[in-house]
């Protein structure tokens, strides 16, 4: 028996606003949307077209509540990316760096929904032995 990753779930305030933040902020797109026919619900899957792990972005309709409650925001995604410095760079400029660790040499960036995400330099031998 062997399990593989599949996705990994964020609920969302505003879809539209999570999926033009996630295409413009690290290049994902819309490859799946699912919604029943009342529309009480949209998952939408986006994809990095490299890898076949999926960032399920989840509407819920009757959501009441102002927004979700993410606890100590311990939990987070996790990018690899090939030019760091560039990366931070436009990630400034979108004003979305909420905390940078340089010792470890990583920074974290949040969603629109307070969602925090890592970014990584590619997994190089130096990168590997500053961990």
């Amino acid at each position: 028996m062997k399990f593989t990753f599949a996705h990994y779930n964020f609920n969302v305030m505003d879809l539209e606003k999570s999926v033009a933040f996630y295409h413009d902020a690290l290049g994902l797109l819309p490859t799946r949307r699912k919604e029943p026919g009342d529309g009480s619900f949209v998952l939408m899957y986006l994809g990095d077209g490299v890898t076949n792990f999926r960032l399920e972005l989840t509407w819920l309709r009757d959501w009441e509540k102002p927004a979700y409650d993410l606890g100590d925001n311990e939990f987070h995604l996790a990018f690899e990316v090939d030019d760091f410095d560039a990366a931070y760079k436009k990630h400034k400029e979108m004003d979305c760096v909420v905390y940078e660790n340089k010792m470890m040499g990583v920074y974290f960036i949040t969603d629109p929904d307070g969602y925090w995400i890592e970014i990584v330099p590619c997994d190089t031998r130096e990168h590997r032995e500053n961990r």
